[in-house]
């Protein structure tokens, strides 16, 4: 099957197995695949414009509403941070994807560029498995995997999780999310991907609680970066490069990747927080590795 925008031919049972399979571990510490999928498309496929970034929003549009179905249905959605990270990635990610245009244009840059994400964020989740401290996350309780006592105030956001009490500062999710989400628009995967590595490693927050969040905030600024990339391509103001997604291919990757995150997030409660940070660390760092030194 013959792709134009991406200028590919590949069967069309590629994308979905392979965005089945990726989702499904990704989708259990609230990220969706795209990060992953992302240089599958450049590396594999040869996907190398900048509509490979808006595919990639594409992708999250169609894949995560099975996810979040699954959070909401168990009570694992912790809908106030929800809404404290689309606040903050909104604008980033409408920031990142004029820079993406802008000054990443080329492959080569664009691949170190990810290429330093990912070593960053895989570096943060090997030193939180190293360090191994007494989380409370690893506490043997309750196990209620039900979110409960949710408060938001100007301040700071309470919950409690697994007979446990947490406690964030609003304002430094705002600005944490603004930054990321200028990272995920430029990289193509909404923002919420990137952020959820940050909840568990800095804020130390559980997976459990945090991935709901993420995929929905991912959800929210994907369809912004879409409609943007879309509006951006109909003009030729900014570029003169198709810079809209490829509409087949990336619904032919979002239909596996729905059922992806809707069995990861079906099957999370059943992996302990160290063997989902693991198994994101090994993909993460070898893919920055694979970018960083032999792109």
């Amino acid at each position: 099957m013959y792709f134009p925008v991406a200028d590919i031919e590949i069967s069309p049972f590629i994308p979905p197995l392979i965005a089945c399979v990726i989702s499904f571990f990704t989708s259990m510490a609230g990220v969706s695949g795209a990060f992953l999928l992302l240089p599958f498309q450049v590396s594999i496929l040869g996907f190398t414009s900048p509509a490979v970034s808006s595919t990639n929003h594409l992708y999250n549009i169609i894949a995560i509403p099975g996810g979040i179905y699954r959070f909401v249905k168990e009570g694992r959605m912790l809908w106030p941070l929800t809404w404290l990270v689309v606040i903050g990635t909104l604008p980033g990610v409408i920031g990142g994807v004029f820079i993406r245009i802008l000054f990443l244009p080329s492959p080569e840059t664009f691949k170190v560029f990810v290429g330093l994400v990912l070593l960053y964020i895989g570096t943060k989740l090997c030193l939180d498995i190293i360090k191994e401290r007494d989380s409370r996350e690893n506490r043997d309780t309750t196990k209620d995997f039900r979110i409960s006592r949710t408060r938001l105030n100007l301040h700071s956001l309470h919950y409690h999780f697994n007979g446990v009490h947490y406690q964030i500062h609003t304002f430094s999710i705002i600005g944490l999310s603004l930054i990321v989400g200028l990272i995920g628009g430029i990289y193509g995967i909404g923002g919420g991907a990137i952020i959820a590595p940050f909840f568990v490693t800095i804020y130390r927050l559980p997976i459990h609680t945090v991935a709901g969040a993420s995929l929905m905030g991912t959800f929210i600024t994907s369809f912004a970066g879409v409609l943007l990339f879309q509006f951006l391509s109909a003009t030729s103001y900014f570029t003169t490069e198709d810079i809209a997604p490829d509409y087949p291919l990336g619904i032919l990757f979002g239909l596996g990747g729905i059922a992806g995150i809707y069995l990861g997030a079906k099957a999370q409660r059943h992996f302990s927080p160290q063997i989902i940070k693991a198994i994101l660390a090994i993909i993460i760092l070898s893919t920055a590795t694979k970018y960083i030194f032999f792109s």
